[in-house]
């Protein structure tokens, strides 16, 4: 009986140990068709302007590294576009001149201001920014909030042109660590850069209405083309912008997202508390 008991006590020990590993199996092929396939289509959404669907949603620096993520659209032809920008407080950006550069040098080493100081170049859909605007935020052009935007649809779903932007906020100027350049590194939270933004032009009575599309999706360590880290929940927000610069006196109409769209914004942005501790 004792010599029977021990032949079989380490068939029953490997048995245990196979339906561990199967069980756990399943639990991570479930959980990857959960987190990958599944819960992704439920909060892939662009039902407010589909033709958005199937284009990429993050930017490339001139050596083809990905860039900043799109986190904001706008809707108006150019001329909507400026006045907007003009009223909320933000500036066409300089181009990017050897002038403008010591001009920018400048601003950062004396401390002085520069209100449209250039912003560094991003390519998406093979070409770089159309629009580019920021906004000071103390003396020198070290700290600043940023946007580039590219025309991306002559006419969306409001018959109206469709412009993409990524907005961010310039933190520091340093070394990028992939090409060891000179760049702005940006603080990591995009998100409460596109409510800055989004924020000021609602403000200023630029926007009839805004919306969410799908962007890069939820993202926790995100790095950017200088290697910075950056989280998003992977919304875009796409603002209507008034026609012909006539000012709203009540807020923008906010039209709802899907309610899968909407939970899983409410957990990140726990999630992003959490991640700005």
């Amino acid at each position: 009986m004792t010599a029977d008991h021990t032949d079989t006590h380490p068939k029953r020990r490997r048995g245990r140990v196979h339906r561990t590993l199967r069980v756990t199996a399943y639990l991570l092929i479930a959980y990857g068709m959960l987190a990958y396939f599944l819960l992704p289509l439920f909060w892939t959404h662009y039902e407010h302007q589909q033709r958005l669907a199937g284009l990429p949603m993050t930017t490339l620096t001139a050596q083809g590294i990905p860039g900043d993520p799109i986190n904001v659209g706008l809707i108006g032809d150019s001329k909507d576009v400026l006045c907007a920008m003009h009223e909320a407080g933000w500036y066409p950006a300089d181009p990017v001149t050897l002038r403008s550069s010591i001009e920018i040098a400048g601003s950062v080493l004396l401390d002085r201001p520069y209100k449209d100081a250039p912003v560094s170049p991003l390519f998406y859909l093979g070409r770089r920014e159309d629009l580019a605007f920021e906004k000071p935020s103390g003396r020198s052009a070290d700290h600043r909030h940023h946007v580039r935007f590219w025309k991306v649809l002559d006419k969306g779903q409001e018959d109206r042109p469709v412009w993409l932007g990524d907005a961010t906020f310039d933190r520091s100027v340093g070394i990028s660590n992939y090409t060891g350049a000179i760049t702005h590194h940006i603080s990591a939270d995009i998100d409460a850069e596109r409510s800055v933004l989004s924020g000021d032009l609602d403000t200023a009575g630029m926007v009839e209405a805004k919306y969410q599309v799908t962007g890069i999706g939820p993202t926790v360590a995100g790095r950017n083309g200088g290697g910075d880290p950056y989280y998003t929940d992977g919304e875009v927000w796409i603002l209507r912008l008034v026609q012909a610069c006539q000012k709203r006196s009540d807020p923008a109409v906010t039209i709802p997202s899907p309610p899968a769209t909407e939970i899983k914004d409410q957990i990140f942005a726990a999630i992003a508390a959490a991640l700005g501790k």
